[in-house]
C-alpha cells in the first residue's frame, strides 16, 4: 500500500464531475462533495442546488470575496449562475423530497455492500451534528454518489458488510468515488470495482475493504 499512490480530494472530485451526465440537477453535500463544482464543464450546463434553498450555484470568481449571506452546505461563499433561483427551505426540501434532483452528491462515514449509508454520528467524534437532509436526499435523489477516503484515518475500512454507525438510509447508495476506486453497488453482486488508481492490484484493494469486492473487466486506471 505504501508505494500506491492515492488519489488527492480534488482529483476524485474531479472524476465525480467527469461522470455526471450533462443537464443534470443535482445536489451537492458538505465536505469533500463541494470540490465537485470547481470541475464541472459549463458545457454540460450542470445545475447544482443547495438544501438550504438555492439552485443554480458556481464557486466565486477569483478576486471576488462573494456575500456572507450565499453560502453553500459547507458554509463556504458562492455566486448565482444566470437563471439561478432562492428559495425557502421547505420548498427545496419538497425539491428534495420529490424526486425532483437526478443525483445527490455525499459524503459518508461508511458505506455497506447493500448499499446502506452511514453519514453522521450520535456523538462529537467525527464533528458531524446531525443527520441534517441527508436522509430527505438519499429518499428522494434519483442517484446518490458518495465521495469518501476509502479508509479511516486509522487504516479501518470504510466499505463493509453492514455499517455500524447509524443509518441515513437503506439500500440507497448507487455508486462509490473513494481515493483508490469507483465502486458501483449491485442489488446482487455487491461492491463491483470498475476503476482503481494506478499500481493498485484486486487483493491490495480487497485488504482494505472488509466487504467482498467483484472486479468488472476491463478494468479501467485512475
Amino acid at each position: 500500500m505504501n508505494t500506491i499512490k492515492k488519489l488527492s480530494r480534488d482529483a476524485v472530485a474531479q472524476r465525480v464531475a467527469d461522470d455526471i451526465a450533462p443537464g443534470s440537477y443535482v445536489n451537492i453535500g458538505l465536505g469533500m462533495p463541494t470540490l465537485v463544482a470547481k470541475y464541472l464543464d459549463p458545457k454540460k450546463e450542470i445545475v447544482l442546488h443547495s438544501e438550504n434553498g438555492i439552485l443554480g450555484i458556481g464557486d466565486l470568481t477569483p478576486g471576488d470575496e462573494g456575500d456572507e449571506d450565499l453560502i453553500n452546505a459547507s458554509k463556504a461563499r458562492v455566486q448565482l449562475i444566470l437563471g439561478s433561483s432562492i428559495c425557502d427551505q421547505s420548498l427545496s426540501f419538497a425539491m428534495m423530497r420529490g424526486g425532483h434532483l437526478d443525483a445527490t452528491i455525499l459524503g459518508a462515514f461508511q458505506v455497506s455492500s447493500d448499499g446502506d449509508i452511514a453519514s453522521w454520528a450520535t456523538d462529537d467524534t467525527e464533528g458531524v451534528p446531525g443527520i441534517g437532509g441527508a436522509m430527505d436526499l438519499v429518499a428522494g435523489a434519483r442517484k446518490v454518489i458518495v465521495v469518501m477516503e476509502h479508509t479511516t484515518r486509522e487504516g479501518k475500512p470504510r466499505l463493509l458488510e453492514r455499517c455500524t454507525f447509524p443509518l441515513t438510509g437503506k439500500g440507497a447508495v448507487d455508486v462509490v468515488y473513494t481515493d483508490l476506486a469507483v465502486i458501483a453497488v449491485d442489488p446482487e453482486k455487491g461492491f463491483v470495482v470498475q476503476a482503481m488508481v494506478e499500481g493498485m492490484t484486486p487483493q491490495a484493494l480487497q485488504a482494505v475493504t472488509e466487504a467482498q469486492l467483484t472486479f468488472a473487466e476491463p478494468m479501467i486506471r485512475l
